[in-house]
């Protein structure tokens, strides 16, 4: 019998239930998954309830079952599966393939396998149509707060590769999330630069790296992408949207 009253403790889980969930099925969500910073689906939100991802909280909501990630919550997931509230955990995506498992392992917990294919056939047609374009061989950098790149074996470098350029953090033999020092920036000389783009809503020494002038110089000229990170968090065929825009932003460069 399908779960009549789910409860959702993460973003990326989150947005795949309300993309999968059948009418009423889905009753909460994660607080983060109204923030349009961190969520594609932020104005889907109206209507559940939303938790903080709390125990308490989220044993009152009477769940039949609860999704979580595989890194979160775990105090909370220990609690909830000792009181004998099934609890399904999500890993977080590092590659298509594993948005392709995540959206039918939803499927399945959900039993929604039909809406899941239709899911997953949609995301095959967008990385068709992005292998029909013919790579453009352009370089590009990947730089967030405190100087952190994403390099190989991550979701952000499939991305980088679908768009038909090549990561500077690849070239530089840079994997997972790593620190990339500026002065590596400067010297690599990417034709495009992903990063600055957060709003802290105020000061902040994770960002000081984005007002160095010779961050600017990098990234000035028309060579910074704005690639709305919520995009990249999570997976499903939005994601690639930031594949779509790194191959615009090269074409355009070309002109």
């Amino acid at each position: 019998m399908p779960p009549k009253r789910v409860v959702s403790m993460n973003v990326c889980t989150d947005q795949l239930a309300m993309l999968l969930a059948a009418e009423g099925q889905l009753h909460s969500v994660s607080y983060l998954a109204s923030d349009p910073n961190t969520s594609v689906l932020a104005d889907r939100t109206n209507g559940f309830a939303v938790n903080h991802g709390l125990a308490e909280e989220v044993f009152l909501m009477q769940p039949d079952l609860v999704l979580a990630g595989a890194y979160t919550t775990r105090t909370t997931v220990e609690l909830l599966r000792r009181l004998g509230i099934r609890v399904e955990e999500f890993a977080p995506d590092s590659s298509i393939a594993d948005i392709r498992a995540n959206i039918l392992r939803m499927g399945e917990v959900l039993e929604r396998r039909e809406e899941a294919a239709k899911l997953v056939a949609a995301l095959d047609r967008g990385v068709a149509e992005l292998g029909k374009e013919s790579a453009s061989g352009k370089t590009v950098a990947t730089y967030y707060a405190n100087s952190y790149t994403s390099g190989t074996g991550t979701l952000v470098d499939e991305i980088v590769k679908l768009s038909g350029l090549v990561n500077i953090a690849d070239k530089l033999g840079l994997s997972g999330t790593a620190r990339l020092p500026l002065e590596m920036l400067v010297m690599a000389k990417p034709d495009l630069v992903i990063g600055g783009g957060e709003d802290y809503g105020a000061p902040a020494l994770a960002q000081e790296n984005f007002v160095h002038p010779a961050y600017r110089a990098v990234s000035g000229q028309g060579r910074a992408v704005a690639v709305p990170s919520r995009y990249t968090i999570c997976g499903a065929p939005f994601t690639l949207e930031a594949a779509r825009l790194l191959r615009d932003a090269a074409e355009g460069d070309a002109k």
